[in-house]
């Protein structure tokens, strides 16, 4: 989802769109980019690997069954995060803090894609705090107890962390990849979003060198 364009496609017509074209050498510049001013990252013993996404964007929605599976094949050395990204207010302050909420209670494989599917195969966009709370009670989490932690100071603090690193890595539509604070990668830059997975996987082989 591009930030200033906000998609109606439905999910299987985007992932129709896909491709599976694999990048056997990806070139800096056009498969992905080098930042200019590197980005923290959260433990410098591991190589970083954040995705970024939006459960209101349709293509993160088609892409969350392939980056769930290619994240969990994962190495010992390399960090995954997901990172929530808000390009306006609402409600995509709202969904940081619900993402951040989901993580904090150890619910992601409960929870996460049953966001993406209550937005977008239920059309219940989540976009206020008591629509956000009914879904979680109707997923057997206790009401208060989410409500707590949504609106934590440590859930609010790790909304604006994500936003920081949003800009640090010039976000500017989703999904798309961080890699240990030093590149960035897309769908468009990859030439589809399982590509750049591919690219990813380039870029950390290429970080794993140089550690060693």
């Amino acid at each position: 989802m591009n930030r200033r364009e906000f998609s109606t496609l439905g999910a299987a017509t985007i992932a129709a769109l896909g491709t599976n074209l694999a990048v056997a050498q990806p070139v800096a510049g056009t498969n992905f980019l080098k930042l200019s001013q590197p980005q923290p990252t959260l433990d410098a013993n591991k190589i970083e690997v954040l995705e970024f996404f939006s459960y209101s964007c349709p293509h993160c929605f088609a892409f969350e069954p392939a980056i769930d599976t290619w994240s969990r094949k994962l190495p010992a050395d390399v960090l995954f995060r997901r990172m929530p990204v808000a390009f306006r207010e609402v409600p995509f302050v709202l969904h940081q803090k619900l993402y951040f909420a989901i993580e904090t209670l150890g619910l992601v494989d409960t929870l996460h894609r049953k966001v993406f599917a209550a937005i977008h195969v239920e059309r219940n966009p989540l976009d206020t705090p008591e629509k956000v709370l009914d879904f979680v009670a109707k997923n057997g989490v206790d009401r208060a107890k989410f409500a707590d932690v949504m609106n934590s100071f440590g859930v609010a603090t790790k909304a604006r962390q994500a936003s920081t690193l949003t800009a640090g890595y010039k976000v500017d539509g989703t999904p798309a990849m961080g890699i240990n604070g030093r590149f960035y990668t897309s769908g468009t830059l990859a030439g589809g979003n399982e590509a750049s997975l591919a690219v990813t996987d380039y870029l950390v082989a290429q970080i794993r060198k140089t550690k060693g």
